[in-house]
């Protein structure tokens, strides 16, 4: 056996997908890569693979007379092996052994079959598209068409030809050249101006075909279509202008008015919150400006040009809360629009929702949030249409959810999953240092918004204020000034413009002008003594104690109480 031919017989059987061993009348051993990887043999191995295969009966399948067949096992793995005897002349014979992986068989015929499947669908598509296809080979002839219905030209009469023979204008045979597509190009055909596209078909780095396809039959079909896309971009853009006008968030943290140190904490603390997507829980009682933050957020976040919407659950019927959130598909229940109706979730898509006193959501209805939450998506009341939601949620509450949920009435999970931020807003009665801002911000957007005249609140009246426990917080602030406007004359706010539940609140046993002014002075003194002992010291409470002759912890009590700021002292004195 010449060199050249046993290399030519190696390379042949090497492409085969079976397992081939060829013995001559010399005892010489072939072997193909498909053979040396049933056996984990390595090449070297192939002239002694006789002894390595000791076990597996080779040797005695050999030696047999005539052609056989006969199956082994190699881990597990069923082996056929075919044995036939070839001569090559009266003293010279060889014996090729076949070994047939049959677990790679069955994969081989489920292959052939979903390529054979692939190949009829593909067919079916080519056959029935309406702008037509054609497939050229890898010298531009045509192997599949479908522009009968397009061109008048039957497959019978196109196919083998070149492409350029039967396509007028067309690049096809360029492009299997030069393997680059060209997309949506104009191609002049039978008189008309056609949007054509050609894709190459490359295999293994090569260019072996390509493929055309007709996206429109005449440019005026595209601007026909350039037309109707306009006018429903504008509709949909009209629209959406709309929503973004009805739902919109007013306020920014500009309007968030604090110079209270916690304050400034959970400003900063919501801004950051504001560049993720996280969900928020803003607690507070009523009337500390939760609303505020969260219109902050959406303001500060990357969705402030999307809708900013805000429920009211204890605002809204049980019964009617699913389909405000969800909305609901025509016909659905007995009362329902035929048209259907938009859910909050869908008007909000790509913004943020606001869920005001989310506490008050009945139970029934806090395992479907909980699941909108979790898998970012909701089906309308009636629908089975998985619809995505892109929302981002901000829930707000005046009440405890630790007690809610201790209590059986707040899902556990729902909690954890919306108190991913929290923001607990103070009481303005623990943040007295606040007073005298927002009264001068409240006083001038009066001016502004309202057209009173411009008002200035006396230190009397701002220390009255300061000393009130304020249950209804800064709404409550809100309509004390806005009440002491409209009653008091000329340009000032003095103590007897205000309430009188607040200007006689000094002393709860004893509520007489003397007593209200005596409570007041005693405090004005206290204020104004603490303030001068932290400016002596610049800001040392420890020294401004010992300054004062009065424990720490009762320096800490009193400045507490009075909603005394450090930091204020130490740029102005508004005393």
């Amino acid at each position: 056996m010449s060199r050249n031919y046993y290399s030519n017989i190696c390379t042949l059987i090497d492409r085969l997908s079976e397992g081939i061993l060829i013995l001559d009348s010399e005892s010489r051993i072939i072997a193909n890569n498909k053979f040396m990887e049933i056996f984990n043999i390595k090449k070297e191995e192939v002239p002694n693979v006789l002894q390595k295969l000791d076990g597996y009966c080779i040797d005695e399948i050999l030696s047999s007379s005539g052609n056989l067949k006969k199956d082994i096992y190699i881990k597990d793995r069923k082996i056929k092996i075919e044995k036939l005897v070839m001569k090559a002349s009266e003293q010279y014979d060889y014996s090729i052994l076949i070994f047939k992986d049959e677990e790679n068989m069955e994969s081989s015929g489920f292959q052939i079959n979903e390529l054979k499947h692939s190949l009829d669908v593909m067919k079916d598509i080519l056959d029935n598209a309406y702008q037509g296809m054609v497939l050229v080979d890898e010298d531009g002839r045509i192997l599949k068409w479908n522009y009968e219905k397009l061109l008048g030209i039957k497959e019978c009469d196109a196919l083998g030809k070149p492409v350029e023979k039967v396509i007028e204008n067309t690049r096809l045979h360029i492009v299997v050249k030069t393997g680059k597509k060209e997309l949506c190009d104009v191609q002049r055909i039978q008189g008309h101006n056609m949007i054509a596209s050609r894709i190459p078909v490359v295999k293994d780095g090569k260019t072996i075909g390509a493929l055309g396809t007709v996206l429109f039959r005449d440019i005026e079909e595209v601007k026909t279509l350039a037309k109707k896309l306009e006018v429903l971009e504008n509709t949909v853009g009209k629209y959406k202008g709309e929503i973004s006008k009805m739902y919109r968030a007013r306020y920014s943290f500009d309007d968030i008015i604090t110079q209270n140190e916690k304050m400034l904490k959970l400003k900063e603390i919501a801004r950051k919150a504001a560049e993720l997507n996280s969900t928020i829980m803003i607690r507070g009682e009523s009337g500390t400006g939760k609303e505020y933050f969260a219109h902050a957020i959406h303001n500060a976040s990357r969705r402030k040009y999307e809708p900013f919407i805000r429920i009211n659950c204890a605002a809204i019927p049980h019964e009617l809360l699913e389909s405000e959130l969800f909305g609901y598909e025509g016909g659905a229940f007995t009362g329902a629009k035929k048209e259907g109706k938009l859910g909050k979730f869908e008007l909000a898509n790509g913004g943020t929702i606001l869920l005001d006193e989310i506490s008050s959501m009945p139970y029934s209805m806090q395992s479907k949030l909980l699941r909108v939450l979790e898998e970012r998506e909701f089906e309308r009341i009636g629908g089975n249409t998985r619809i995505k939601a892109d929302v981002r949620i901000i829930a707000s509450t005046n009440e405890n959810l630790e007690g809610a949920v201790r209590e059986g009435r707040f899902r556990q999970d729902l909690f954890y999953r919306l108190n991913v931020v929290e923001i607990d807003i103070p009481p303005l009665r623990n943040r007295l240092d606040d007073i005298y801002i927002l009264s001068e911000y409240i006083l001038n957007e009066l001016m502004q918004k309202m057209g009173f005249p411009y008002k200035m609140i006396t230190d009397k009246a701002n220390l009255v204020l300061r000393l009130y426990n304020w249950p209804g917080n800064v709404r409550e602030l809100r309509n004390v000034l806005e009440r002491a406007t409209n009653i008091s004359s000329g340009n000032v706010i003095k103590p007897e413009h205000l309430p009188g539940y607040i200007n006689n609140k000094l002393s709860e046993n004893d509520y007489s002008e003397k007593a209200c002014l005596l409570k007041a002075k005693v405090a004005e003194a206290e204020i104004n003594a603490i303030m001068e002992a932290l400016r002596l010291t610049n800001g040392n409470k420890t020294d401004a104690a010992k300054y004062l002759g009065i424990h720490r912890t009762a320096l800490y009590k009193k400045m507490d109480n009075y909603g005394i700021n450090i930091k204020s002292i130490l740029k102005s004195d508004r005393f």
